[in-house]
């Protein structure tokens, strides 16, 4: 990298901090610092829901299926999520906005406690923290290694970098720090984004190359599903992204809780939808012809990498590296976010009584603090596993792990055909889950990723539905709780609920 790039770059993170502290000033309880205060602009929601959706393993560990089996990497990941999105747009993001305006709910998982049990939102609280300290630190992993492929910079002082600057923004600036660097990161990286596009269509001949490079790359890579990545495995991968992306992934139902209303809300998630149909294509079509630019790779992770150091001009890899920055740093500082108002509002009031009693200052002291801490052990723990063979193992491991059997009972909380499931349903779906997934990772030691992403959420969401069928415990109070998430309470403003969960 050229001194123009590291300027490039260095902009770029000052830009971030900068927007950072300029949010601080919108900052006054810890509602706006976990909401917004319900004032996010539907458009910018949306935006920042899709840009939180997704880091720098696309331009490493999704780069190298492109490069390895071409556009099936497109249709079982963006395109299930896309689609997995807009169904959500009618099923859940209204009423988790509407957690907010009519509850004060903070947290995503600020319900659970009415909605089943204490024991059952500790239990999904404990188990999704765990998911997210781990999932985040393989995103510090992939960042780092795009770095050293530039620069030759050591994965852990790339880690450390990157790391500072999220920490300041995300921890000052709350969750409008987070929406509003995650829209300038999106500005950035659809430059970035777009320069590559042209780089690629131009260095083999034009637009036509658009539909003439298939013929010319591997048997196999103009296949809607290739390789490991069958039919079956798309569906399970749309099944999970559905859960996941519409909640299951607290951070996105941050998004949704953020926006004015439940309507807003629900364009919010159309928009969002939409651009993950599009907009990865811009990403996916260069890495797609990656095999006819820089052909032979044996280490496939770095297609990106060489593609950047083959076509673009000095300046223009900082720009692009800038874009790789802003998905890892998005996600990251959604996740802190999202994981500091669970660790503030679920979990340490529990222990320590007077947490419940702390006055607004207070309160939103601790949340930045919370904020500060997840961030660094997640740093720490990607310095310290330095990355080898992690990046997409855990993403799809652990992810396919926890994240069902955490979303069944979060998610189908919400809607009300599934109101006789009570905590019993809840807690035995989430254990089965999870033993399910030990069974077939450490004791079958299977290789087949369908079953590993599938079979964990399959068996919470029967034994979900089942048990409540069986054993139905709803009451009033929980009827009364998700009938409420029906409508939008006209007379409610953004910023004050017409009643609490207390």
């Amino acid at each position: 990298m050229s001194a123009l790039d590291w300027t490039v770059l260095g902009a770029y993170f000052a830009v971030m901090i900068v927007i950072g502290v300029w949010s601080k000033n919108r900052i006054r309880t810890v509602i706006d610092y976990f909401t917004a205060g319900g004032k996010i602009p539907w458009w910018l929601s949306g935006i920042s829901h899709h840009m939180s959706g997704y880091s720098a393993v696309m331009f490493v560990a999704f780069a190298a299926v492109a490069y390895d089996y071409g556009l099936t990497v497109y249709v079982w990941w963006a395109m299930t999520i896309g689609i997995g999105v807009g169904i959500g747009a009618f099923l859940f993001a209204a009423r988790w906005n509407r957690l907010r305006s009519r509850h004060g709910v903070v947290s995503p998982l600020e319900y659970l406690t009415r909605r089943y049990n204490l024991p059952t939102q500790q239990v999904m609280a404990y188990s999704g923290a765990l998911l997210k300290v781990v999932d985040i630190a393989a995103k510090w992993v992939a960042i780092s290694v795009l770095l050293k492929g530039f620069a030759g910079i050591p994965i852990q002082y790339g880690i450390a970098i990157t790391g500072a600057v999220t920490v300041v923004y995300v921890t000052v600036g709350g969750l409008w720090a987070d929406v509003l660097t995650d829209f300038g990161q999106f500005v950035i990286q659809a430059v970035a984004g777009v320069v590559m596009f042209a780089a690629v269509l131009g260095h083999l001949g034009g637009i036509s190359a658009l539909w003439t490079m298939w013929g010319d790359l591997p048997e196999g890579h103009g296949d809607p599903l290739s390789g490991p990545y069958t039919t079956t495995y798309f569906f399970a991968f749309l099944l999970i992204k559905t859960f996941e992306y519409n909640g299951g992934m607290w951070n996105l139902a941050q998004r949704y809780m953020g926006a004015p209303s439940g309507s807003q809300a629900k364009r919010a998630a159309l928009l969002s939808s939409a651009l993950w149909l599009l907009w990865p294509l811009v990403l996916f079509i260069p890495m797609f012809a990656a095999p006819l630019i820089v052909p032979g790779l044996t280490n496939s992770d770095q297609s990106y990498v060489r593609l950047a150091q083959e076509l673009l001009p000095t300046g223009l890899i900082g720009l692009v590296l800038a874009g790789f920055f802003s998905h890892t740093m998005a996600m990251v500082s959604s996740d802190a976010n999202v994981i500091s108002a669970v660790i503030t509002r679920d979990i340490l009031p529990v222990f320590v009584r007077r947490l419940r009693e702390l006055p607004a200052a207070g309160a939103l002291r601790l949340a930045r603090v919370t904020t500060f801490i997840f961030v660094v052990v997640s740093m720490t723990i990607a310095i310290t596993t330095q990355g080898q063979g992690v990046v997409l193992k855990i993403v799809v491991d652990v992810v396919a792990a926890t994240m069902g059997p955490i979303s069944i009972p979060l998610m189908l909380g919400l809607l009300p055909w599934f109101k006789r499931s009570g905590p019993t349903a809840a807690i035995t779906s989430w254990a089965a889950g999870l033993a399910v997934w030990a069974v077939i990772k450490w004791v079958i030691a299977s290789t087949n990723q369908t079953l590993v992403v599938a079979a964990p959420l399959v068996t919470s969401l029967i034994l979900y539905v089942v048990i409540g069928l069986l054993r139905p415990e709803n009451t009033p109070s929980r009827d009364e709780l998700v009938d409420s998430l029906n409508t939008d309470l006209p007379s409610a403003s953004p910023d004050r609920p017409t009643a609490t969960l207390a």
